[in-house]
Order: C-alpha cells, then structure tokens, then sequence
C-alpha cells in the first residue's frame, strides 16, 4: 500500500502501525491472527484502547472523538488495524448507528449517546432485516404506533448479528402504512431490556451463534428515541449503508488471509515442489492478488475524491462492497482447497476444544471461516442489489 501513498500518508501508516503493534496486547492480536473466535469482552477491551488515544471513532465529528483526517487516512487506519490483527471496533456503534444519531440527532440524542457509543459502554444491535425484508429492506413491516409520548411497537427483525449480547437496538420501523414504502419509515432507539423484547438465538451452518432473531411484542418505546424526523428513516438508512458498504471490503482482513493461505501452500508438498511450484494454483494466487491489489487502487481513488464530512451516500461503495465480498469468498475457498481434507477435523476441535498438532497454526478456523463467510455476498445489501445500484446510480442504466 506504501507505494500508493504519498510522503505524509507514508508517516501516518508509519504511525498507526506503531500503535497497534505497542498498544493492543499481543494475546487479542494472536487470536484474530490464528482465526480464534473472539470474546465481547475482548472486543470491548480493544476498542477502550483505541477509545482512550482518540482512534475508535476517527470518522465521526471532532467534538464527538473524531479525527480531522482526510478519507485516505481513515483509509489507513483501518486497513493498517487489519494488517496488524486488531479486533476492529464494533462495526454497529462506529460504522452505523455513531454517524447516524452525530449527523441527524438532536443535541439531546447525541449528549446521551455517543460517548457511551465510543467507549462501547452501549453495545448496539442492528435492527433492519426481517423475515420478509431483507435485500427488499423497503417492504419492511415492524411498526411502530404513536401513542402520546410514546411509540408502540410490533414486528420481527433477524439476522441481527451479536445482538445476544445487546445493549440496545436501532431499528427501522414503519410509523405510516399509508405513503410509499420507503415514505412511512423512521429510525428508533429501543432498549433491548424492555418489556416485550425477545431475543432467540440462530444457529448458523458454521455451528457458531452469530446471529439472533428479535421479536417485539407491543414494546413502549418513548418519543425521544426517535433520530431526526418521523418518516425520514429511509434517508437515514441509506446514509448507514454508504458508510456500511466502504468499510466491509474488507482490503487489510483479506491480505492477511490470503498471505495465511500462501504461507500453507508453501509448506504443502507435491510432485512439483510445494503447492506454490503448481501452475493452476499460481495462477489462481496470481489473480486473487492483482484484483485485490486493483480494489485498493479503486478505493484509494474513490476516496480521493470523496467530500470530507458529507453525510450523502457515494453509490461507488458498492463497487467496493460488490468486489470486496466476492474476494474474501475466493480467498477463504482458496484456503480450504490448500488444507484439503484436513480442515474437516474442525468439526471435533471446536467440540472439544483441543488443538490439531497436524495442523499449521490457526488452519482449523479455515471451513468454519468459509461456510461463514457465505453470507458477505449477502449482508449490506446482496451483490444483485449493488449492481442495480451500480448500473441506476453510475452507469446510468
């Protein structure tokens, strides 16, 4: 990446990777580099590290704990934290619901919230798919009635990643059935321990309990919770999603799986050498790596010439989300094909916790990492709905 900086960015990268080489304890950063799951709280001590040196929330205004960086070193940021192994900070709190309720919050929402939200103090749970609503998030059908000072809510979301571990929810509900769809939405704050929330539990294919299902069963929820105006939601929502879609190509993450990948190919013996000496197979590293390298010269790029500070959507971050999802799914296939049979012995490891001396370190992460990773095509809007994106909002189409 070095080499697409100029001098300042160079010493900036130089800086950040210092901090999270001498900051973060080397224990959390062994774990995401060995693919081992991570706890809440090590996801909450990594982020109060980060919190107390003003580097968990760069993209937010500066009186909130943001940074005055241009969008090339936000870039830096957090492509350098991935490089380095670092639990990045709870992608709900700093990616979508913080710049939300900093952008389009009264005075009142955003004293209340944002410095818990920074420090993670608050654990926020996202509240947009449902059962019948998911690419189609405009058809949603969770309501939320105005009843004097309050708003009574009905209705279902799933798919809400984490939120077992909730604080609360920021939620798209319906507060009028009788515009457009996308008209009659609003942005609600509820609390996760109020009377009538129900949380159960998804197990995902991968065995792991990733994702939960929330249920709302005539939830008061009062007034003030709303963010910015009735019926605006969908502004609001969009808003999340632009930021949502640039943060999730995941660029760092997927060089240091891919390296991980090279690194088991290296020691993997066949007719030829090892797996590297093999022509199919270096010609599939080959291209993983130059289309990776191509998605960071494009988010490099689009970065910029990104607006410092504007709160409207770019629609080419879903060229970035399109194209960053399909390569951590070509990579996390690329390793499971390296390891072959041996990456079925995840099933009893992760059973009865016990190491695989066989193994190389961290390779029995690998077909969990891949059937979980199914779903990047899926989450932050499906890739059949960037592309439509993609063609209304860039091509013209």
């Amino acid at each position: 990446m070095d080499t697409l900086l100029n001098a300042q960015e160079r010493e900036f990268a130089q800086q950040m990777r210092q901090f999270y080489r001498t900051e973060i304890p080397e224990e959390l950063r062994f774990k995401v580099a060995t693919g081992q799951e991570l706890t809440k709280e090590d996801m909450v001590t990594s982020q109060r590290i980060l919190n107390q040196h003003g580097y968990a929330v760069p993209n937010w205004p500066v009186e909130w704990g943001g940074q005055d960086w241009t969008p090339v070193q936000r870039h830096i940021w957090l492509e350098e934290m991935q490089l380095a192994c670092v639990p990045q900070p709870l992608p709900f709190n700093v990616s979508m619901v913080g710049p939300v309720i900093a952008t389009f919050g009264s005075q009142e929402i955003k004293e209340r919230f944002l410095p818990a939200t920074a420090n993670i103090d608050i654990w926020w749970s996202q509240g947009f798919s449902e059962p019948d609503a998911g690419s189609d998030l405009a058809s949603l059908k969770t309501s939320a009635v105005r009843d004097g000072d309050k708003y009574i809510v009905n209705g279902q979301k799933t798919w809400t990643t984490l939120g077992q571990y909730g604080d609360w929810m920021f939620n798209l509900v319906r507060t009028d059935p009788n515009v457009k769809k996308q008209a009659g939405i609003s942005f609600l704050l509820i609390d996760m321990k109020t009377p009538g929330v129900t949380v159960r539990p998804i197990q995902l294919i991968d065995g792991s309990h990733e994702v939960n299902e929330v249920f709302f069963d005539n939830v008061e929820v009062p007034v003030e919770n709303l963010v910015g105006e009735e019926n605006k939601g969908w502004t609001y929502a969009k808003f999340l999603l632009g930021n949502e879609r640039t943060g999730i190509a995941r660029i760092g993450g997927s060089k240091v799986n891919l390296a991980r990948a090279k690194a088991y190919a290296a020691v993997t013996k066949t007719a030829r050498g090892t797996l590297l000496d093999d022509p199919l197979f270096s010609a599939r590293l080959t291209r993983i790596e130059a289309e990776l390298t191509a998605l960071e010269m494009t988010q490099l790029r689009i970065l910029s010439t990104q607006a410092a500070g504007s709160d409207k959507p770019d629609p080419r971050s879903s060229v970035l989300k399109l194209k960053g999802s399909q390569l951590q799914e070509d990579i996390s296939e690329l390793l499971v094909d390296v390891l072959g049979p041996q990456g079925l012995d995840f099933v009893t490891d992760r059973a009865q916790g016990e190491g695989l001396s066989d193994l190389p370190l961290g390779a029995v992460d690998a077909l969990p990492s891949y059937f979980n990773t199914r779903k990047v095509t899926i989450y932050g809007g499906s890739s059949e709905v960037q592309r439509g994106i993609i063609s209304k909002a860039l091509l013209g189409l």
